[in-house]
């Protein structure tokens, strides 16, 4: 199953161009997680920033056209997922139509709904079916007053990994990340301290192969730098190319216009004073 996945978000890969491999990692480094911009130039000009050469742009399916241009003007640099609210009429439909027309992936599926929804489900068959990765937004701490949750029922979500083994799931955001830990404090959405053995996440990661981990934004940031000595082994022990190591990681930096990730060497989790990321293969 991991080789049949890992075929899969390589096949996914296949419209970046990996000829342009001059960085400060010495190969290619994609980026999984790039909303896309406003600003025309601005995904170009984030990549540069990071030391990134290609990017997954997370679009809207109102926004596709847009993508589209910005794959057209940087050849070989962008593919693009779709994202569109699975309970609104012909979902399915919007979702279909995208993949089939080239997006490689879905997400950033961030909505009020329960994990195990009819909605969500209808995802999970396609995901299955066309073996492209769902990307989930899991969090339940309101980041402003009267936030409501979002992808509802993570703790009774390995019912659903072994309801769908063929679907590619991929964990995002605060719940997601504060569950590599089994104390999960309910007052706050970025778990601080030492992290106790074992969590669901980290439990479900070892347990489910069609599970994969987003560390973009400060969740996975402040996840993997609250316990280092936790993280470089919780690396080292899920390694799964390309979706665990080549997501960005960090928290917003506006001055950079780019993120401000720790550096994983696989033997040290170091901070890192500019937005960079390094990707290790299995």
């Amino acid at each position: 199953m991991k080789s049949a996945i890992k075929s899969t978000l390589l096949a996914a890969a296949a419209p970046l161009t990996w000829s342009q491999t001059s960085t400060i990692w010495g190969g290619p480094v994609v980026d999984t997680h790039l909303h896309l911009r406003h600003d025309a130039d601005a995904c170009f000009t984030h990549i540069q920033g990071c030391g990134v050469t290609h990017a997954v742009l997370l679009t809207q399916a109102t926004d596709e056209e847009r993508a589209k241009l910005e794959m057209d003007k940087r050849p070989g640099r962008f593919a693009r997922s779709v994202a569109a609210d699975p309970a609104m009429p012909g979902a399915v439909g919007v979702f279909r139509d995208s993949l089939r027309g080239g997006a490689v992936s879905m997400g950033e599926i961030k909505y009020h709904l329960a994990l195990d929804s009819p909605e969500m489900r209808r995802l999970y068959d396609i995901s299955a079916e066309l073996q492209v990765p769902l990307m989930m937004h899991i969090q339940n701490f309101p980041h402003f007053p009267g936030e409501l949750p979002y992808n509802t029922g993570y703790p009774q979500f390995d019912k659903i990994l072994k309801a769908y083994p063929k679907t590619i799931f991929v964990g995002h955001a605060d719940l997601f990340w504060a569950h590599i830990s089994a104390d999960v404090p309910t007052d706050r959405g970025y778990p601080a301290g030492p992290i106790k053995a074992v969590g669901l996440t980290d439990r479900w990661l070892s347990d489910f192969p069609n599970l994969y981990a987003d560390m973009s934004a400060n969740s996975g940031n402040n996840a993997l730098s609250r316990d280092p000595a936790f993280s470089r082994d919780f690396i080292v022990r899920h390694q799964r190319w390309p979706y665990l190591l080549a997501a960005r990681l960090g928290k917003q930096d506006q001055s950079a216009h780019g993120e401000r990730p720790i550096q994983f060497d696989c033997g040290r989790v170091v901070p890192h004073g500019s937005c960079r990321q390094t990707l290790h293969r299995q």
